[in-house]
């Protein structure tokens, strides 16, 4: 069951709350790459894991600028866990998405009310996929390894798509409980330890027919995924404001009065960078227009190439806070060491630089997004 809190400024207050207990813990979860259970928890009982489905539905209402102020607020404290945490978000925002246009959504909003939270593997899926499914009776049987799986140690549901026959894509919920599901943990990564981003491994697993979303052609642009890169991409950078608005902070906490000169320069030049990131990710949410954003190529070409300046200038903020602070900076004692490794994943969800110019530049010319 979840909590009816209905207001933005209760919901950033709550999450303040949650990250400022979990804040404790997070080195060490860093130094043993465990994600937090407790978090998830916390997340679920509080009702901010259902704050985006619609009241109707029984959630919270939240508007999606409303749950990239809770990320924010998240990502400050705890960055596995406000990123993991975004992987759910994004997809509940999409089904807001289809829900705003018309398109029946209950199913996954009952799902996500009752205290589901949902895993992904869109980045690694993208528009090919890979596995295997076979047509059996009453639905198919579906093999495949899915990894990054952000949270999969604390989901209840992956969802995922899987190759199959004829060239085309299958996609399907898939419930973490089922026969053939386990996961594999091979996340051993620089940052972000502890967001349990391992592999979901898909054995033989019997996919009913009432769990198959879209079935659609392999190798062309599929057009749900202008949707999908409108809802997601402003909360997933979202929480990587928040490790930047700590890294900012910090800086200035530490250098409080220092006066020579490249001290000065150099943390002006890394205000500038976050002031950048700031008002690219609030221009995302803004032309999100709470979910009801057009979808389209252009659209999608634009959201995907703020995500690309942005994320360079959120990485470029917590390295110039580093070498504005020097030494200090640098030292696994101090935070923005950690803060550091953590942003450098923001560059990873997708698209990476060189394919995100080659979409935008194949849209702006005419042509069709990956062709």
């Amino acid at each position: 069951m979840t909590s009816t809190i209905t207001s933005a400024t209760d919901r950033v207050a709550l999450a303040r709350t949650i990250g400022e207990t979990l804040r404790t813990e997070v080195a060490e979860r860093d130094r043993t790459g465990e994600i937090s259970v407790a978090a998830f928890d916390l997340l679920r009982s509080s009702g901010l894991s259902a704050a985006l489905v619609p009241t109707e539905f029984g959630g919270g209402g939240a508007t999606h600028t409303e749950m990239g102020a809770v990320l924010r607020e998240l990502g400050a404290h705890d960055p596995s866990t406000a990123v993991a945490f975004a992987m759910h978000s994004h997809l509940v925002a999409a089904q807001v998405w289809r829900h705003k246009h018309g398109i029946d959504a209950s199913g996954v909003f009952t799902k996500v009310v009752g205290g589901a939270i949902l895993i992904s593997t869109g980045a690694s899926d993208w528009v090919d996929s890979n596995g295997m499914a076979v047509p059996v009776d009453g639905g198919y049987r579906v093999s495949a390894r899915k990894a990054p799986a952000s949270g999969c140690e604390v989901g209840d549901v992956l969802v995922t798509s899987v190759r199959l026959e004829g060239n085309q894509v299958l996609h399907c919920a898939i419930p973490m409980s089922a026969a053939g599901v386990r996961i594999e943990k091979t996340w051993d990564t620089l940052g972000l330890r502890a967001s349990g981003s391992h592999t979901v491994v898909l054995d033989d697993v019997f996919v009913p027919e009432a769990a198959v979303s879209l079935i659609r052609p392999a190798g062309a642009w599929p057009t749900v995924l202008n949707v999908v890169m409108g809802a997601a991409l402003p909360l997933i950078l979202a929480a990587y404001l928040g490790i930047a608005d700590t890294a900012v902070a910090l800086t200035a906490h530490l250098l409080r009065g220092r006066a020579d000169d490249h001290t000065l320069q150099t943390a002006g030049e890394m205000l500038n960078a976050h002031t950048t990131a700031d008002d690219l990710v609030t221009a995302m949410f803004t032309d999100a227009a709470d979910l009801t954003f057009p979808n389209t190529d252009a659209y999608a070409a634009r959201a995907l190439s703020r995500k690309t300046v942005a994320a360079e200038a959120l990485i470029t903020t917590v390295r110039l806070a580093i070498e504005t602070t020097g030494g200090a900076g640098y030292s696994r004692t101090c935070d923005l060491e950690r803060l550091y490794r953590d942003i450098l994943g923001c560059q990873f969800h997708p698209l990476p630089r060189p394919k995100q110019t080659r979409f935008t530049g194949r849209v702006l010319l005419g042509h069709n997004p990956i062709g």
